[in-house]
């Protein structure tokens, strides 16, 4: 990785503005992901986080879905900003979709009921992780992602096209690409009124 941690983590943003060139090569991306999924932290070991990484026509087919899904619900006279939108996800090089395995979630309630409300929500942090752990090592690596959550209008149709496991569910989609324009200045609240200190 190019850069310090810590520097990486404050250079993180999210790009809306992304192109399809390659910043490294297809192997150095399935490289990241492979190490976050390795290591990121989950409760219990549980490892449930699942990942699937579309390149190429596959990467475009996601946002034709979406956009198609979109269509269905968003007024026609309101679509073109919507589709604008959409289609500046489409221009990146490719889009990470994250998962949780339902299946073990469901093991562990049984195995330990005592915490079975706990375990969705712990699920949902070690996705988060595994999302900030990705996000982060891809700027580090000079390319441009945002975050976003179309998992209820995509979801069955993204299972459909890439034949995913039923007991899979979509959490977010991360598209990514070299940046063609940077963020604005990002805006912070005092870090005394989010932060205590005892001891």
């Amino acid at each position: 990785m190019s850069k310090e941690f810590l520097t990486a983590v404050a250079d993180r943003r999210t790009f809306y503005g992304i192109s399809k060139e390659a910043v490294v090569s297809d192997d150095r991306i399935k490289e990241i992901i492979e190490h976050a999924v390795k290591h990121t932290p989950s409760a219990f070991n549980s490892q449930s986080t699942r990942i699937v990484l579309l390149l190429g026509n596959h990467h475009d087919r996601l946002w034709d879905i979406t956009k198609e899904a979109l269509r269905k619900v968003v007024p026609a006279e309101r679509f073109s900003s919507t589709e604008e939108k959409i289609n500046s996800f489409k221009s990146g090089y490719g889009t990470i979709l994250f998962f949780e395995d339902n299946s073990i979630i469901e093991s562990l309630q049984q195995q330990f009921a005592s915490y079975k409300d706990n375990f969705p929500i712990w699920s949902q942090q070690s996705n988060g992780m595994h999302q900030f752990v990705i996000w982060t090592a891809l700027e580090a690596e000079g390319f441009g992602a945002s975050l976003q959550h179309y998992n209820e209008l995509i979801e069955t149709d993204v299972k459909k096209e890439w034949s995913i496991a039923d007991n899979w569910k979509l959490i977010a989609q991360m598209p990514f690409g070299k940046p063609t324009s940077q963020p604005g200045e990002k805006q912070f609240n005092t870090l005394e009124e989010r932060i205590k200190i005892f001891g």
